[in-house]
């Protein structure tokens, strides 16, 4: 899925497995998870199983994959990338510098989040623009869910360039809805829905355009979602 919303020259690799073979891991990359319980394990070694199927996509041959402040992927000299990981889904995304200065994914659970967080995550105007938290099981769609992971994509972005923290609230997002034939149903055949929004920050930093673009997608109970900046973004501004 997270392949629809990103452009050709991105390489992404997805899994819903929640597990990998044993000797998937570098040592290094062990190391680092030595002391983990079962499900940060399994989180961190299937997304690094992704990213080594998205290296290979860029001709790339693998590489550990270790981190840095706030978790952030540290990935080969020229390469920008990006992680994500939830219960059923799982993915990575790459690109050459040349082509990509930033780019964040997510991916969720389309389900409502949990009580207290929408208002800790969302700003009054977001609020009132996505309207009520949609009951669970009715098949409507979850814009707070969506809210949240096109925040954690901005940020994704954000954090890599600027180094600079990001609440939640220093981002006001709007969404659009861009359904179409394209969209099919999902490999589970549930409808799928689709769209696009953009993140008007609220910290602003001269590395980043004030304002970042993103598409979202929901399918088969995940919602997914990707934000990315072109290193001339400021002459595609002007132009």
């Amino acid at each position: 899925m997270i392949e629809l919303l990103l452009p050709a020259d991105v390489s992404s690799a997805a899994t819903r497995a929640e597990t990998v073979p044993d000797g998937t891991l570098f040592p290094e990359e062990e190391a680092l998870i030595a002391r983990s319980v079962d499900k940060r394990r399994n989180d961190f070694a299937t997304a690094r199983a992704c990213a080594r199927r998205a290296m290979a996509g860029l001709g790339l041959p693998p590489v550990a994959v270790l981190h840095g402040h706030r978790g952030k992927p540290l990935w080969p000299e020229g390469i920008v990338g990006t992680l994500t990981h939830c219960a059923g889904y799982r993915a990575a995304a790459l690109a050459r510098a040349t082509d990509v200065l930033s780019l964040g994914i997510d991916a969720e659970p389309h389900a409502p989040l949990p009580t207290g967080v929408r208002e800790l995550v969302t700003l009054p105007a977001e609020r009132e623009r996505i309207g009520p938290p949609a009951p669970e099981g009715t098949g409507e769609i979850h814009w707070d869910r969506i809210l949240f992971s096109a925040k954690e994509s901005v940020f994704k972005t954000w954090y890599p360039v600027t180094g600079v923290e990001l609440d939640f609230v220093e981002a006001d997002l709007t969404f659009h809805r861009t359904d179409g034939p394209e969209s099919g149903a999902g490999a589970q055949g549930t409808a799928a829905a689709e769209g696009t929004f953009a993140a008007r920050l609220l910290l602003t930093d001269p590395a980043l355009p004030t304002t970042l673009h993103g598409r979202w997608r929901v399918e088969d109970d995940i919602v997914a979602t990707a934000v990315l900046v072109r290193p001339d973004w400021r002459e595609r501004a002007e132009s």
